[in-house]
């Protein structure tokens, strides 16, 4: 299925590694142009380079996703380097909870729902009057299965991610006849940094988490990646409001 993405142009919050970087590499092998921002410089500029090394075209522009101005500075930024947006990929988010509901403090509360809630309320809130001047666009909010259903010892973060999916849903059906469609994606365990770094101390771990999905391994980067570029294409152009479960089948158990 062709995407159809040549000559516009997407943001990637969260973009200095992982799905972030995955995604942003995605969209600009399909021929668009990516502004990559994220609170690490160092790693959003990283991203950027692989692009551009790929023959791309892509800019890094710094982004604590939490604040308004910042946010608003971002949006900014976007039209003074491409003059349009068609596309955002809303993937800054935060997981530091490790405790059942009882043991968390208000600082991680506080942190969690910054980033994950008002920072995808506030990216929506710039990135919409953009896409509105263009005619259209697509939003894909990161939510994740902790959104879907339970996740013990992580209850402040699965409810983080239960309210992605109620403002990715909402927004979905304000800006339906606007042509602009929002949707998430439910990623389950990905193999990313912060997976390896959770894990390779102890393999029992992860030979666990792998076994939580059906297809007995935990997923790639790249697979949500391409779940968000089909939420952008015109191949996606029926389905807005949608909660696209990536888990390898976690969620059908």
């Amino acid at each position: 299925m062709s995407m159809t993405f040549s000559g516009q142009v997407a943001l990637v919050t969260g973009g200095a590694a992982g799905i972030g970087r995955a995604t942003a590499l995605a969209f600009a092998a399909e021929g668009l142009r990516v502004v990559v921002s994220d609170v690490d410089a160092t790693g959003g500029e990283g991203t950027v380079e692989l692009i551009r090394s790929a023959g791309g075209e892509a800019t890094f522009i710094r982004c604590d996703v939490t604040r308004d101005a910042e946010v608003k500075a971002l949006m900014d930024g976007v039209v003074a380097a491409y003059g349009r947006l068609d596309y955002a990929f809303n993937n800054a988010g935060i997981e530091i909870e490790k405790g059942k509901l009882a043991e968390g403090s208000e600082a991680e509360f506080d942190a969690i729902m910054g980033v994950n809630v008002k920072g995808v309320w506030l990216c929506m809130k710039h990135e919409i009057p953009l896409l509105l001047a263009q005619g259209g666009g697509a939003i894909v909010n990161t939510a994740s299965v902790a959104g879907l259903g339970a996740a013990p010892k992580m209850s402040i973060y699965a409810a983080s991610k239960h309210a992605v999916i109620g403002l990715t849903k909402s927004a979905a059906i304000e800006y339906a006849k606007k042509k602009v469609r929002v949707n998430a994606v439910c990623p389950a365990v990905i193999d990313t940094d912060m997976f390896r770094r959770a894990y390779e101390a102890d393999p029992k771990k992860a030979e666990f988490a792998a076994a939580m999905h059906p297809v007995g391994r935990v997923g790639k980067v790249e697979e949500i990646a391409a779940a968000v570029l089909y939420l952008c294409s015109d191949g996606a152009s029926f389905t807005t409001g949608h909660s696209l479960a990536v888990d390898g089948g976690a969620t059908a158990i």
